[in-house]
């Protein structure tokens, strides 16, 4: 099965529902009903994109999240019952892409996945092809690798997209809602608080703080 949907939820009844509307649309399905089903059908399938429930028997969906983010860069969108702020932001912390609650339209959440996965095969619409850099911190779309000091650096969709778009503009002042639109194709459950979150990963993951700059009161920029 090439290219299947890991869809992990332990609620029979909307595993179901999700897995219809993703075949029914083309996609491969493989269904798991807990973290740890979920985490060894991700070792037995080539799966292009997690859809992730938080409230899971055993080890819960933050956890599963944070294990498959440390083994890969498959996207992750979670879908929970959990509408706070604090779990939404806890999500994209621990990795994911994106956050739908329930209940949810079953054709957006299939839309989701359709822009999650154009944005894993590009750069939330900053350059189509190339190499951009900064310091000694050097990213190819072509290849969708990202390198500092010569060294790799594994980075989600997301945050690939979001410095593709950083770098793509050096020195220019991006603010939140820009950025949101740009890699996230306008609006998200995180609000602009996504866009912080993710700058923060970046600025981990790179061990280069000082190169995306926050500018107060308006957004973000590369120091070139």
């Amino acid at each position: 099965m090439k290219g299947a949907i890991l869809v992990v939820e332990d609620e029979q009844a909307i595993a179901d529902l999700v897995r219809a509307y993703l075949k029914r649309d083309g996609f491969g399905v493989v269904w798991a009903s807990s973290g740890e089903q979920a985490l060894e059908e991700l070792g037995r399938h080539p799966v292009r994109l997690v859809v992730l429930d938080i409230g899971l028997p055993g080890i819960d969906g933050f956890e599963v999240c944070r294990r498959i983010r440390a083994k890969t860069g498959v996207p992750i969108l979670i879908l929970s019952a959990r509408d706070d702020e604090v779990d939404r932001v806890a999500g994209l912390e621990a990795g994911a892409d994106d956050y739908v609650t329930k209940p949810f339209s079953p054709r957006e959440l299939v839309a989701r996945v359709k822009a999650i996965l154009r944005r894993a095969g590009g750069s939330g619409g900053a350059i189509e092809e190339g190499v951009l850099s900064a310091a000694d911190v050097e990213l190819d779309r072509a290849a969708r690798s990202v390198t500092v000091d010569g060294k790799p650096v594994e980075l989600t969709g997301r945050e690939f997209g979001l410095l593709a778009t950083l770098l793509a503009h050096p020195g220019v002042v991006l603010s939140r809602d820009r950025l949101l639109e740009l890699v996230w194709g306008g609006e998200f459950a995180g609000g602009t608080r996504t866009v912080d979150v993710h700058v923060a990963q970046l600025r981990s993951k790179l061990g280069r703080p000082e190169l995306v700059r926050t500018v107060r009161g308006a957004g973000y920029k590369v120091v070139p």
